[in-house]
Formats: structure tokens, C-alpha cells, sequence
């Protein structure tokens, strides 16, 4: 399926993006995104996996319709503070029309939220994913078919946990890639369990437990490639370790994609164009990847697969939050060997694994890094009410952010 672009009063609201908006209050000191100082312009890169998920179909748009929901007024107003020019979110419910993206920009971020500054986005993407869509296979081996373990990724119906990109600059819609359909067996070296699932449904399987996108922003005069994902949870594993694999494995095509040549020639995108991104484009990796580089239960070095990369650049953002809750919950943090200060996600509700680093802004490295932060505020701390602990107003993730220098 084509991938859409959900364009509402473009020009209008394009025009309202630039020059004269108020810019929203930041909780941390850092420079505003989309300000220009000669020759170049700055611009915030953000990921969130906001949870607006639902159990069931449809019910996100409903919440959505009314205006009024506490979780979503609260995952606006984080995103107002915080002011991104391009923002993706993860585990938002795909709706074909777009109507989702809609409401939550015209009821929500567009609304003054606890007194912020509206934010404006005439610029969306979002596309299907594998979540909930059945595979007509028996992979969760129960001898039936059917059900979200037998979905293409884990999923109560097509598109829950879907993926969306919101931007003030234009994208270049015609030049996306998705890999939705992308077979895990078609990677060469693949850590595919095939003796688990069965020579059939091996074959078949996709590799992305949700989509990987690559989405052109056409940001001054300069193209920025925001690789999008988010991998499956390296979890609800048997002894086959399929999770952990699946997991490494999707880190693993965004690596193979930043090596021209042959280590990306097996990488075919939905619309049968091979290879992968040219090494003088810039890009920015940014997604919730479920992969923590000391702790938690990844498969080795599955997420190092991009931090050593030699094109990406690991900016290590942190906050004072995650540091205090870090020390407070205890439990499995007591454990760890990553330093606290750079988690982005409070997994202590159970109590493993404990918070760990999940969710990443990766730029690549010609680009000019200005700052990056998580925004996880302390206790007592301005924006605190909104991240708080279990349970959640928001999620129990953090918004994380990089701020870049490009050509105006």
C-alpha cells in the first residue's frame, strides 16, 4: 500500500509555523528549534512513544474526538514544552484516513494546553504497519490460526501501536521509503528462528514487528532522513529467544541501510526499489527501539549495532528525573551498569527491568549537534506532574530530543 501524507491547510498553517509564533516554554535551558542565525538554522528533532494506544479499534479516535481526554491533553502539553519541529511518535494507532492525526492536532496540540503555547504541524506522515494484521500463519505455534500472536507484528487489530511523524517543513512525500513488508528471512546472517516457526512460516515472516521508514524533511536547503522504527519488545520469550532475535535483528536493518554497497543490496523497500541510503545523505535515527546498550534483556549488542556505528553519532542526552527515580524505585535499577542519568523509560512497575535507555535521536555525524536532552523533569519540578510514576498521565516513556545545526 502506498504511503500517505495527511496534508490540512498547508499553506495556512505552513505560514503560521514560521516567523511570529510564540515559542512554547522549555523546562531545561536550550537553544529554540527553527531559528536561523545567518547561514543556518537550527532544528529540534523529537521522538515519543506517546502510548496512545487503545484496546480497542477505533476507541483512540473517540478519545481524540472529544478534546478532552487527560492522557492526550497531557502528551500535548509535553509536546508544546518541548517545542519540536519534527516530532515522531510511536505507538499511536493507525487509522487509514488519517482522521487520528487530525483530531489530535486541531483538538489537542493546537489548543492551548495548562496555558503552553499551541504548536503547529502541516506536515504529517503515517503509514501502515504490521501490528494486528493477520499473517494466515500458526506463529505463535498453538495449533490454530489467528489472534494477535498470529498477527505480522503483535497486535489486537491493524494498526494498534502504529507509528505517525508530525513537521513544520515539508516532506518529501514522494521520495519515502517503507520497509513494512520486508521478509526476516531475506537478511543475510538473520538470527531467524526457523526451527520455532516452521520452514513455511520462516519464509514468510516480515521483519518489522511494526514498519521502518525512511521520510526526506526538506529542512532550509538541506534534506534530513528521518529513519523511523520501533522494533518489538526483546520480551514474552520462550527458550527460542524469538523476541530477542526479531529485535536485534530490526536494529540491525537500519545498520545494514547506512552501508552502501553489498551489506545493503538484500534491503528491498515496498515498492521494490533495492539498496540502501547513499553515504553523503544526512539522516537522523529516531524511534523507540526497545534495546538498552548495558541492561535489560536485549540480545548482545543489538542496539550497539548503531551507537558504534561509523555514520551515526550518539549524543547521549540525560535528565535529573531519571537519575532521582533511578535511585528512589531501586529495585532492578540497583543492578544496573548503564548510568541512570541517560534512561528514558520507567519499566520499575514490575519491578524488571528496571528503567533503562530505550528510546534514541541518533543524528549522523556531519551534522552540527547544538544540545539534547530527556525530558524526564525531578519531583516537584515543573512538567514532573506529567511524567510522574505508575500509573502514568502520560507513558512510561520520555520524550528524548536533539537539537541540529543545518544550512538556512
Amino acid at each position: 500500500m502506498t504511503p500517505r501524507l495527511t496534508r490540512r491547510r498547508a499553506i495556512a498553517a505552513a505560514a503560521a509555523a514560521g516567523i511570529g509564533l510564540p515559542a512554547a516554554a522549555v523546562a531545561e535551558a536550550a537553544p529554540s528549534p527553527s531559528r536561523r542565525r545567518g547561514r543556518f538554522q537550527q532544528a529540534r528533532i523529537a521522538t515519543f512513544n506517546a502510548s496512545l494506544n487503545r484496546s480497542e479499534e477505533g476507541q483512540l479516535l473517540e478519545d481524540l474526538a472529544t478534546g478532552e481526554d487527560p492522557q492526550i491533553r497531557a502528551v500535548a502539553e509535553i509536546i508544546q514544552i518541548n517545542n519540536p519541529d519534527v516530532v515522531l511518535l510511536n505507538e499511536f494507532d493507525h487509522d487509514e484516513d488519517g482522521e487520528g492525526l487530525d483530531l489530535f492536532r486541531e483538538k489537542y496540540l493546537e489548543v492551548p494546553q495548562n496555558g503552553k503555547s499551541p504548536v503547529f504541524y502541516p506536515y504529517v506522515f503515517t503509514a501502515p504497519v504490521n501490528t494486528g494484521v493477520p499473517s494466515g500463519l500458526d506463529l505463535d505455534q498453538d495449533g490454530t490460526v489467528g489472534g494477535p500472536e498470529d498477527a505480522w507484528g503483535f497486535g489486537e487489530f491493524p494498526g494498534q501501536y502504529g507509528m505517525a511523524i508530525l513537521s513544520r517543513h515539508p516532506i518529501l512525500t514522494e521520495q519515502v521509503r517503507t520497509f513494512q513488508k520486508l521478509r526476516w528471512a531475506d537478511m543475510p546472517s538473520n538470527l531467524l528462528p526457523t526451527e520455532h516457526y516452521g520452514q513455511e512460516a520462516a519464509s514468510e515472516l516480515r521483519l518489522s514487528s511494526k514498519s521502518h521508514w525512511d521520510v526526506p524533511v526538506r529542512i532550509g536547503s538541506e534534506t534530513l532522513h528521518v529513519l523511523a522504527a520501533h522494533p518489538t519488545p526483546p520480551s514474552f520469550d520462550g527458550p527460542e529467544k524469538r523476541n530477542q532475535r526479531r529485535n536485534n535483528d530490526e536494529i540491525r536493518l537500519w545498520a545494514d541501510y547506512l552501508s552502501p554497497g553489498r551489506r545493503s543490496a538484500w534491503i528491498v523497500d515496498d515498492e521494490g526499489v533495492s539498496g540502501g541510503l547513499a553515504a553523503d545523505e544526512q539522516f537522523v535515527i529516531v524511534g523507540d527501539y526497545n534495546s538498552d546498550p548495558a541492561d535489560g534483556d536485549s540480545w548482545p549488542g543489538a542496539i550497539d549495532q548503531l551507537l558504534s556505528h561509523p555514520r551515526v553519532r550518539d549524543t547521549r542526552p540525560r535528565s535529573e528525573g531519571a537519575v532521582e527515580a533511578s535511585t528512589a524505585q531501586g529495585g532492578a535499577n540497583d543492578d544496573h551498569e548503564g548510568d541512570p542519568q541517560h534512561d528514558t523509560a520507567d519499566f520499575t512497575d514490575d519491578p524488571s527491568p528496571g528503567n533503562l535507555r530505550v528510546d534514541y535521536v541518533l543524528p549522523s555525524r556531519p551534522l552540527q549537534v547544538v544540545s539534547s536532552a530527556v525530558y524526564w523533569p525531578g519531583q516537584g519540578r515543573p512538567g514532573s506532574e506529567l511524567t510522574g510514576e505508575d500509573p502514568f498521565p502520560t507513558s512510561d516513556h520520555r520524550l528524548v530530543r536533539v537539537d541540529l545545526q543545518l544550512k538556512a
